[in-house]
């Protein structure tokens, strides 16, 4: 059965995309740009033709098929506007980041391939064991020095150096604006041997001051070309919920 294209009643254009079907009988086509489909297969006698698509009133037409011969019929629809339910996206962001600059800074670092940033909502997904974990997914950063427990562990960035050597840097951490790793610490204090320096403590681990679902964000900055305000690279800036 071949029928002549499908069109609008009120301006006479083509309908595409129209599903058409005959009532009982599981095939269904759709109407090509022009308007135009074909149903084939059909026994000779009487069926129902079914046309619907959005935005037009459905509509259900006897036709009869004789076998060997075309049978076309003209098909008007009738627009019907359909009232659809707003859709609406909502986004929460924690007021504690919006204040203190972070979304603006991962909009623009992203820009401009500057630091590598995680949400509360990035470390739920990860779900790491350890914050250390976590920022070890960001490029340019190694972690070493962690135990089976996860303790100890220490973040190094592959980007930067000592400058007196190629040993990599220490990150030095930043918590809610606050230094309370410097990465230099434990790097004067393994170079120091014997001498004054010597009994310096190296620097608490991370994993030591705060855990995966106390932090609201995360900023990570390891190279020479990645900074933040007022912080030299490589450090790791830590945000608290």
């Amino acid at each position: 059965m071949q029928l002549s294209p499908l069109r609008d009643a009120r301006t006479d254009q083509p309908v595409a995309t129209a599903a058409v079907s005959i009532t009982g009988r599981p095939e269904v086509v759709a109407s090509d740009r022009r308007g135009r489909f074909a149903l084939s297969g059909l026994p000779g006698g009487g069926h129902e033709l079914s046309v619907r698509h959005l935005g037009y009133a459905a509509l259900t037409y006897p036709v009869t098929v004789t076998w060997g011969l075309t049978t076309e019929v003209d098909i008007g629809l009738s627009p019907d506007p359909v009232e659809l339910e707003p859709l609406v996206a909502t986004a929460t962001r924690p007021r504690r980041l919006e204040v203190n600059g972070f979304y603006e800074r991962r909009y623009w670092g992203d820009l401009t391939g500057n630091g590598t940033y995680f949400t509360a909502a990035d470390i739920e997904r990860r779900a790491p064991l350890r914050i250390t974990h976590m920022v070890a997914d960001a490029p340019g950063v190694r972690l070493a020095n962690c135990d089976l427990q996860g303790r100890g562990c220490r973040l190094y960035s592959t980007r930067a150096s000592t400058g007196f050597s190629d040993e990599e840097c220490q990150l030095n951490v930043y918590l809610d604006g606050n230094l309370v790793v410097r990465g230099s610490e434990e790097r004067w204090s393994r170079a120091a041997g014997d001498g004054p320096f010597s009994s310096r403590p190296p620097p608490e681990p991370l994993n030591n001051l705060v855990l995966p679902a106390e932090i609201a964000g995360l900023e990570v900055y390891v190279g020479r070309r990645d900074s933040r305000p007022s912080s030299p690279a490589p450090i790791l800036a830590a945000a608290p919920l």
